[in-house]
This record gives C-alpha cells, structure tokens and sequence, in this order.
C-alpha cells in the first residue's frame, strides 16, 4: 500500500458501521443516579450559583438569601482594602504566573506572604501552596515513606486522608479525638520507625477542637512528629487568629503546621510552616507543589492583605465569637443538638439523609443558606447541617436565623 493511498475500516480490521462497546470504567458513572434523583424531589442543596459576593447576604436566582454557610470566618472577602490589592497586584504582575514555583512561578509577592506567614505562626520558615489540599496531600506523601508510618483521626479533612493514602508509608487511624485509640496505634510502631500523626486544629464537620496537649505528650512518649492542619483555626483561635497551636501554647512542639487562605483569610491557596530544613525538603520534593502552577498574584496579595487587616483588627475575632456564642445559645435553647462543637461551625444534627436535605432547602425557601453534609462526609445517621458564624454578622441577622430554624426545625420533628 502506498504511503498516501487510501485507507479504509476494512483494512483497519473493522467495519464502518460498528458500534464500539462502551469502556467498562464508565459504567459507574452511566449507573449513578442519585443525585438526580433528588433533584427531582427539589431537595438537592448542592452547587446553588451565587450571584454576588461572599458576604453576610447573597444573591441567589434573583433572591436575597442569608449566607449561614460561608468558611469566610472575618468576613473579609468583599473588604475594599483586599480588593484594591487584588486590582493593584493584577496591574503589576498579570492574571497569573504561567508556571510552578520550583521554575519561572515565584513572585517577590509570594516571599514577601511566606514571611509574614511565618510570622503568624511562629514558625522559621513557610511555603506556599496552590491550594489547601495541595498542601495536605502533597506534604504527607512526601514526608512518609515506604517502611514509615502516619497515623490519622478517623474525621481528619478528606485532603489529609488523599496524603495518606498517596504516601508510600502505613497508614493507620484512631477514633475520634480518642487518646487511647491512637495510643493503640503508637504502641504498635517500632520506636524508631519514622511516624507522623495528622490532625485537624478545628474540625471542619463537628467544630470540636483537637486535645492538642495530650497528642504532642503521646507524640513524644513514642518518638512521633505531629502536624496540624489548621485551615479552621487560623483567625478563629489563639492570639490575634495565629491558630491552634498558639492557642495551646504548643507552637514550638508541633513540627509542621498547615494553612488555607480560602477561610479566614478571604483568598484561595494553602501553606506549610515548619523549619526551614523541613521547608528546603519539601520544596524539592513535594510533586504537588513542583508540578502544579504557582498560586496567582490575585490570590497571594488578597491572602497579604487579609493577614494584614486580621493582625492590625483583633475586634474582628471577638465579633466572631460573641456571634459564635450568641448563635449556639439560642440553638441549644431551641432543643437543637450541636453535638461537641467548640467553634464558630455548629453542627446541627439531623440524623437521616432525606430530613437533612428537607431541612436545608426549607431554610433555602425561608432566606436562609446551610450546608448540607452526608456521608461520606460524616458517618451514617449523624447528618446534619453546617452553620457557621462570620464576624460581620449583626445581631438581627443572627435572631432572624434562629426564628427560621425554630419554625422549620418544627416542621420536621427535630425540635
């Protein structure tokens, strides 16, 4: 056959009017139907586009809605002073980096938020992330080798489980915040094998806090490092919103250190904090990092000015918790169960799935947003919806909220 002749189905061994067989991978998802089906139920709370900020009230279909659901603890995403930063830093440096940071992706403006970062948490050295769960995975898989071991709470945050799973280590859970479960756990290691153990600070479902204390003891009894993902805490807990560890008086006992920008600090990316031994490590190491594009200019010069605001209004985090406190006494004293929450995310337990949804879209049809979680996000039986607090929101905002989940809470049994 020449080069340029013709070729047809017939040489290639098929016929033109076949139908090929579809790959066997997709059937999962040709079978999943789930969430449809809940849509036509009208229950489904999930992907609601929202047409305005990230503020107290949004906008969604044309209505204005109360945003119970935000992670923008300070309320600091539509601060004027942030957004002229952003505008200021697109002018300077362009939409984005065109590049990792370990080649052409690193910005004086990145430096200049690792030291501040730093700074906040009192460690020596700092890198930054495209995203928090970069940072998670990307540090546990690349901390724990083949022959270590990490160890996890059974709630730790789906981005430190990815981590653990993708290390080439053991990987071993504890129950929930339960000392002699991971007790368990440590005495099971040889003493001189490499181990880490992985915490949430504040608990992204539950709101409960990590007993900090009791696991930096277990980790020196059995010769553990410790690292906290603290992605809830910063801005919500300890001096001036340095975190949980600052909040413990642990910092300089806890090895490594995990942040996010997209909560308190009204931006998108995620860091490490460590010593700089540590951080030299993980910069030539981390695939996460050295092969994934640099966190955009925007996004580093809101996260600096955010940082700024936080450090120079400490009223902000009192506003927080005076909100937090104000919230989850007028929910206990609706009959609500909040579980063991200890932060401005309450948890709001619903028990099964169909009167957890029921429950979110009919707040959604009185003005309120909340998040609706079910398993796997949390454990079957324990659904429920997320509420959490912002600085920014008013004392009115506040009762109109509980005078909606009184009356639907009602409606469904649950109070």
């Amino acid at each position: 056959m020449a080069l340029f002749d013709k070729i047809t189905y017939e040489d290639l061994g098929t016929k033109e009017d076949s139908e090929p067989e579809e790959p066997s991978l997709l059937k999962k998802a040709r079978s999943f139907t789930r969430s449809r089906e809940i849509q036509a139920l009208g229950l489904y709370p999930y992907f609601r586009p929202i047409s305005s900020a990230q503020d107290t009230e949004v906008i969604i279909h044309g209505q204005k809605v109360l945003m119970l659901g935000s992670n923008s603890y300070l309320g600091l995403t539509n601060h004027p002073e942030i957004k002229k930063a952003v505008h200021e830093a697109v002018d300077k440096y362009g939409s984005g980096c065109a590049g990792s940071r370990f080649l052409n992706g690193t910005l004086d403006i990145h430096l200049k938020l690792e030291e501040a970062l730093a700074h906040l948490v009192g460690k020596e050295s700092v890198l930054l992330f495209s995203t928090g769960f970069q940072a998670n995975f990307g540090t546990i898989s690349t901390m724990v080798g083949r022959g270590e071991y990490v160890v996890a709470d059974k709630e730790d945050h789906a981005s430190i489980m990815d981590g653990c799973l993708l290390s080439l280590g053991t990987f071993m859970r504890y129950a929930h915040n339960d000392m002699a479960s991971l007790e368990n756990c440590l005495r099971r290691i040889d003493p001189g094998t490499g181990k880490l153990i992985v915490v949430d600070g504040v608990f992204s479902m539950s709101g409960d806090v990590v007993p900090l204390k009791d696991i930096v003891r277990l980790a020196e009894t059995y010769r553990a490092a410790v690292m906290v993902d603290d992605a809830h805490g910063i801005g919500v807990m300890g001096n001036h919103g340095r975190g949980t560890c600052d909040f413990f008086g642990l910092t300089d006992r806890v090895h490594i250190v995990m942040g996010t920008f997209s909560k308190s600090l009204a931006s998108l990316g995620g860091f490490i904090a460590s010593d700089a031994n540590t951080i030299e490590y993980l910069k030539h190491h981390a695939r996460s990092l050295i092969f994934s594009a640099s966190m955009t200019p925007a996004n580093a010069a809101a996260a600096l000015a955010a940082l700024k605001i936080m450090q120079r209004e400490p009223e902000r985090i009192e506003r927080l918790w005076r909100n937090t406190r104000l919230m989850k006494k007028g929910l206990v004293g609706l009959g609500f169960n909040l579980g063991m929450s200890q932060t401005p995310i309450l948890p709001v337990f619903c028990y099964e799935d169909e009167r957890t949804l029921r429950m979110a879209m009919r707040l959604h049809q009185e003005g309120v947003f909340v998040n609706s979680v079910l398993p796997p996000g949390v454990p079957p039986n324990k659904c429920l919806i997320r509420i959490s607090l912002m600085a920014t929101h008013t004392e009115n905002q506040i009762e109109v909220a509980l005078e909606k989940l009184k009356k639907v809470g009602r409606e469904l049994g649950l109070i």
